[in-house]
Order: C-alpha cells, then structure tokens, then sequence
C-alpha cells in the first residue's frame, strides 16, 4: 500500500489553535535546503516562494516530531494539539 493510500485512513480532529509555528521565518530564508518542506511524511511544510516564507499547513500534522529532528537551527516551535485535538489512527 503506498503511504499516500495509508495517510488516506488517517483521521484528524482539526483545532482553530495551530500548533506549529516557525521561530523566525528569517532563519528560514537562510536555510539552503529547507528540509522541513521534504522530510515531513503529511507534507505539513511547504516554501511559499511568492511570499518567501515556509506555509505550515498544521491541520494535517501526524504528530510524529519529524520535523522538530530534521530542522538543523531548531526553528520550528511544535507542541501537541489541545486534548481532543489532532490525529486520530483509524486502524490502530
């Protein structure tokens, strides 16, 4: 099954409240790679080239840290959702 199929089973419990911010969207500028925008399994991350900024789109967030791990400046302020908020695994 391809993961696109298994994110698919995945549901979410969105918040008005995001829990992902970017530090300083400045930092992000600087960052040659912006890994964020590649290593995220939801694509959460994406580089807005027009407004030259990372879009953090939180509603489809896994919650799986990745993105804290592969950030090397430590730019990306992430929490847990509110109680009752968030992902909800479908099988499992």
């Amino acid at each position: 099954m391809k993961l696109d199929d298994k994110l698919y089973l995945v549901r979410f419990n969105t918040d008005k409240q995001n829990h992902i911010k970017i530090a300083d969207n400045d930092v992000c500028l600087k960052c040659q790679d912006k890994p964020c925008t590649r290593v995220c399994p939801a694509h959460v991350y994406d580089w807005d080239e027009e407004e030259t900024r990372i879009s953090v789109g939180y509603e489809g967030c896994l919650e799986c840290g990745t993105c804290r791990i592969a950030c090397p400046t430590n730019n990306i302020l992430w929490q847990y959702p509110r109680g009752g908020f968030g992902v909800s695994w479908k099988n499992g």
